[in-house]
């Protein structure tokens, strides 16, 4: 077969997926992934975005408490007859991680389910982010085949800076639904993208771990995502912000960060030193959850 008629078919079958049709900039850099790496990357989404739509769905709370909490139970109990939860579970012990990193995320998840959502502090924002992202970048480190325990540190921070883009990038919809992860004021959103910048930078180290035939995947979901805080911050202020939708990378945009990623792609593999450290935001973190534990 002829490798773009390869290509028109692979994109037909991923099309069913949940990756395929919620996530955009994921599924962008998912093209640079094995079809295994994919799938299994696919499962984990899955899995993540099912929990999502239970607390993002308009139901009443104590509905939407009803099918978190029997969606809970089915998993611990393995109940198989659920595609998504078969394959999640095929994940956690193919891939050897931890179901207390699973139990994180089903924490960060809880958390939102309450009529009113409210962050008080950088540590509650940080915890939570761990919780519903870190939680999944350190999952995905751990399907990528990465063992070093600095660089899962580093996916965590991936993951952190990820979930602070979309939290940024969210403001109204959240206010919305009651969450007030930050304030409702534009340069509580340009703060929020300078402490996700700090996350990406620090993660970028970590991503020579990965194992050549993945890294690049990674490379441009990282550079992607970032690339929404930019768009964000064009805005200027609340108002354009207000008008502006739901902010995301156009095709063109990240074709760009496509080709910028070979530079960091090189960076990675002739550059000199790039350890990991990040040990100040993560004692933060510490002081609720023990990060040496889930890696």
């Amino acid at each position: 077969m002829h490798p773009k008629c390869r290509a028109n078919v692979r994109i037909i079958l991923m099309n069913n997926d949940l990756l395929a049709i919620h996530a955009k900039s994921f599924y962008w850099a998912s093209f640079f992934l094995s079809k295994e790496t994919y799938n299994k990357c696919s499962s984990l989404y899955n899995f993540c975005r099912t929990l999502d739509d239970i607390a993002d769905d308009n139901s009443d709370l104590e509905i939407k408490k009803k099918k978190f909490l029997e969606f809970k139970k089915n998993f611990s109990n393995k109940n198989f007859e659920n595609p998504i939860i078969k394959n999640m579970w095929d994940l956690l012990e193919n891939e050897k991680i931890s179901k207390v990193i699973v139990n994180d995320l089903f924490d960060g998840v809880e958390s939102d389910l309450e009529n009113e959502v409210k962050i008080n502090s950088q540590k509650d924002l940080l915890v939570y982010s761990y919780r519903v992202a870190g939680t999944v970048g350190l999952m995905m480190s751990k399907i990528l085949k990465v063992n070093d325990k600095e660089s899962l540190k580093g996916a965590i921070d991936l993951g952190i800076a990820m979930q602070l883009t979309n939290i940024a990038r969210d403001v109204i919809e959240d206010k919305k639904r009651n969450r007030k992860y930050i304030d409702y004021d534009f340069s509580a959103i340009k703060e929020t993208i300078n402490t996700a910048d700090v996350f990406y930078r620090r993660s970028f180290p970590a991503i020579k771990a990965i194992p050549l035939s993945s890294r690049f995947s990674v490379i441009v979901a990282r550079r992607v995502y970032r690339k929404i805080g930019d768009y964000i911050l064009k805005q200027k202020n609340i108002e354009n912000y207000s008008k502006a939708g739901k902010i995301y990378v156009p095709t063109f945009g990240k074709i760009i960060e496509t080709i910028l990623s070979i530079g960091d792609f090189l960076k990675l593999l002739f550059g000199g030193n790039t350890n990991y450290s990040n040990d100040d935001s993560h004692s933060i973190i510490n002081k609720e959850i023990n990060l040496d534990e889930r890696i």
